[in-house]
């Protein structure tokens, strides 16, 4: 399975959020949402880019003497990776004491909730056997 890269950090994230907002962006432009609400230099917001280029989240296509960019990748794609490692450096390599802590914990917060957590799980498993 090909995973779904993650954002390094707040400004990258920031970054990915503006150009989910609209079809695409140049530097500039992203530049004017993001660095100016937060008095970052231009070249830094266009550094961030080129990284999130590398990383395969954004792609860039050259349009006049300037790129223009786009998210390369859905909102809920980065969200579900996001978790997923937060889950993994969480639980770390003997996740079963873990998610029985969990558990007790979801139980004792919100009982209704472990029982859409079972309803997840069982559909999930329903799921993954098929029709």
């Amino acid at each position: 399975m090909n995973e779904t890269p993650i954002p390094g950090g707040q400004l990258e994230r920031a970054i990915l959020e503006a150009l989910w907002d609209r079809p695409c962006a140049s530097a500039r432009e992203v530049h004017g949402v993001v660095g100016a609400a937060e008095s970052l230099a231009y070249t830094t917001v266009a550094t961030v880019l080129d990284r999130l280029h590398a990383k395969g989240l954004v792609t860039r296509d050259l349009v006049g003497r300037a790129f223009v960019y786009r998210a390369a990748v859905a909102r809920a794609s980065v969200e579900q990776a996001q978790v997923r490692a937060l889950l993994a450096k969480l639980l770390g390599p003997s996740p079963r004491p873990a998610v029985a802590a969990l558990v007790e914990a979801v139980e004792a917060l919100d009982p209704a909730l472990l029982d859409d957590l079972a309803r997840a799980v069982a559909a999930r498993r329903r799921s993954r056997r098929g029709p």
